[in-house]
């Protein structure tokens, strides 16, 4: 199933909107430090978000998100509700962001160790599942099945011998934020739905340094691994073109 065609000035708001995202998480890395608590992350966020013009689409009835920005610590891996946690050092937070600019949404997520530089296993995590990201990226040239870039994201995760989170997967982005097609992490060339110049798609690569199953806490957002083994989470909205593709939320 493919997502409804975007206008020039459609996908002109989702350039725009993606480098107001890509602007925020700039100065976001430079804010996270040992001690801050996740809600006083998400507070910076919301104050960003509205001071470029934009809008926290979480916190819009579309999701109904209580916050601006998902924070999953260590062994969660997406849509974790900020609390008055306060990071310590060595901790793995990924941060999961959209927002809606003219109209038009934008979705990215990176991970990071918080108060050191990534050693040793995390280290590993974090740069296995970036590269994994951006191997995705790399497999779209013009139009393209979704199993091309989910075939490339597997390759990096399972040569790195990761757990793939194979129950969450990207997705088609722009009019709304969840929308066709569903973008896997794994998967085989040739197959899927064909991406046409035109498209945005989210592509979020999720891994783990044990297993694949993951859980949902009791406040019906946060999602993290069933064995507790740590996860990692990065992720670009791109547009495909004629014959290449173009990332959205970088500078």
């Amino acid at each position: 199933m493919q997502a409804r065609l975007k206008t020039d000035a459609e996908i002109e708001a989702m350039r725009q909107g993606g480098r107001l995202l890509a602007t925020i998480y700039d100065g976001l890395k430079k804010q996270i430090v040992v001690g801050m608590s996740e809600i006083e992350a998400d507070a910076w966020v919301a104050h960003e978000i509205k001071a470029l013009g934009a809008t926290a689409t979480y916190k819009t009835s579309e999701v109904n998100f209580p916050n601006a920005i998902c924070i999953s610590t260590n062994d969660e891996i997406v849509h974790g509700i900020p609390t008055d946690y306060r990071f310590e050092r060595g901790d793995i937070a990924s941060f999961d962001l959209v927002i809606t600019y003219k109209g038009m949404k934008t979705d990215s997520a990176f991970s990071m160790v918080v108060g050191e530089n990534p050693t040793g296993a995390k280290k590993h995590l974090l740069s296995l599942t970036e590269r994994s990201l951006f191997a995705g990226i790399d497999a779209i040239k013009g139009p393209t099945y979704t199993g091309d870039i989910g075939a490339a994201v597997e390759k990096v995760l399972r040569d790195g011998k990761l757990g793939i989170i194979r129950e969450l997967v990207g997705h088609g982005v722009g009019h709304e934020m969840h929308q066709a097609p569903e973008v896997p992490n794994w998967g085989q060339k040739g197959t899927g739905v064909l991406l046409v110049p035109g498209d945005t798609i989210a592509i979020e690569p999720m891994a783990t340094l044990g297993g694949e199953k993951i859980k949902t806490d009791s406040d019906g957002w946060t999602i993290r691994t069933r064995d507790g083994s740590l996860a990692a989470h990065f992720e670009h909205t791109v547009l495909v073109t004629e014959d290449s593709v173009e990332i959205l939320t970088q500078l």
